[in-house]
């Protein structure tokens, strides 16, 4: 099933997506009670899939991406020993097909990283891996965009993984999908840069879950961005960059410069 958040009138509502079609419901996708209005997609402005509770992003979570940071700093990859999580700013959140604003004072170093999202659909504290798939309502796609001069000198991420715009999310999430089978294909201007097999994390999602909820309770509508692999290469004003997972879409985002 797809679900989506929309626009409707002056508030945001959820919906199935249905063909051409969506399919309002009141309420949360998790415990939403059916509304019935429908309208044509065509014309429905979607949101952002999900406003996390709250939002917890992998840390370093591919092979080939922990081998060309190293190289990029000239020293040996050092692989993490376990599954690390660390947190991302909804400020940051915005939808397919809207803007990624490079800071007036950022450096050229802004680069994306596409990922698998995962959506939380019912609360969980201490669940082991092999249970930790169900409690998952859904995957969506995120482009985690980063600033890589900031990320190295600054103390935290607050700006370089969280100023506005850098977290772009969407555009829908779909459920039923089995998360080692998906692959995760990054264009920049229509060509392609990397594709990549989610089931190669150093780290699947079971073990991030399970490790999470030792120490933090996840609430329904949560999402845990997975980590991306390869290279990723300087994003420019005037750019458009393209995540896409098959069996949910592509993410399309364009990438202006701040005046």
């Amino acid at each position: 099933m797809r679900w989506c958040r929309f626009q409707d009138g002056d508030r945001a509502s959820y919906g199935i997506i249905e063909g051409d079609t969506v399919v309002a419901v009141e309420g949360e996708p998790w415990g939403a009670t059916w509304r019935g209005a429908t309208r044509p997609l065509a014309e429905t402005t979607l949101l952002v899939p999900v406003v996390p509770p709250t939002f917890y992003a992998a840390g370093v979570n591919y092979r080939e991406h922990v081998i060309e940071n190293a190289r990029a700093r000239g020293v040996e990859p050092e692989f993490p020993p376990r599954a690390d999580v660390g947190y991302r700013a909804n400020n940051a959140l915005i939808a397919d097909g809207e803007s990624i604003v490079i800071p007036r004072d950022a450096t050229d170093l802004v680069q994306y990283e596409g990922e698998l999202v995962a959506v939380i659909g019912t609360r969980c504290r201490r669940v082991s891996e092999a249970e930790a798939l169900d409690y998952v309502f859904g995957y969506t796609i995120g482009n985690d965009v980063s600033e890589r001069t900031w990320q190295r000198e600054d103390r935290t991420f607050f700006r370089a993984k969280n100023s506005d715009t850098f977290k772009p999310m969407g555009p829908w999430i779909e459920t039923d999908l089995d998360p080692a089978d998906l692959e995760v294909t990054i264009r920049l201007n229509g060509r392609e840069m990397y594709t990549y097999r989610v089931g190669d994390a150093i780290f699947s999602l079971q073990q991030f879950i399970s490790r999470t909820s030792d120490y933090v309770t996840l609430m329904p509508g949560d999402v845990i961005w997975m980590g991306t692999d390869g290279a990723p290469e300087n994003m420019k004003h005037g750019d458009v960059v393209e995540i896409e997972v098959p069996g949910i879409g592509v993410l399309r985002n364009p990438v202006v410069r701040e005046a």
